[in-house]
């Protein structure tokens, strides 16, 4: 099935979005990807229920870490129909912890998305961590 190009990149840049806000630490722009009452489930990091449940988690995580970067690619969008659609994308993050440690999680998201009057959201998301790594200089 083609999907819509259009609603290929409104639904990557709310993905992109995601990365963004978190590897610029802006917790405001982090929020605008969610829908007030969605799922998130990181497990065995954690389940939030809430854009602010979220972002005060990564928040705290990311605190004391120079840099982050998180990449997300090979995105699958499906539309399910009326205003609603699901993405699969890969994730393939670089969190600096200090000047001699990273973690590098990588993984994949599972994302059931609807349109709100202020654009795409995320409702639901399932993490699935495939790999995590250090990075000891």
């Amino acid at each position: 099935m083609t999907v819509d190009a259009q609603l290929h990149h409104e639904i990557a840049d709310v993905l992109i979005r995601y990365a963004a806000g978190i590897d610029s630490k802006d917790w405001e722009l982090f929020r605008t990807c969610f829908t007030e009452e969605c799922e998130l489930d990181y497990s065995p990091i954690g389940v939030w229920h809430s854009p602010d449940e979220v972002a005060t988690f990564m928040e705290a995580v990311h605190a004391s870490c120079p840099y982050a970067m998180h990449r997300i690619t090979n995105i699958v969008v499906t539309p399910t129909g009326d205003g609603a659609a699901t993405a699969r994308s890969y994730v393939d993050a670089l969190v600096l912890m200090d000047a001699a440690n990273a973690a590098h999680p990588t993984g994949f998201y599972d994302d059931e998305l609807v349109r709100t009057a202020d654009g795409w959201r995320i409702a639901r998301r399932h993490f699935t961590m495939v790999h995590i790594g250090t990075i000891v200089s």
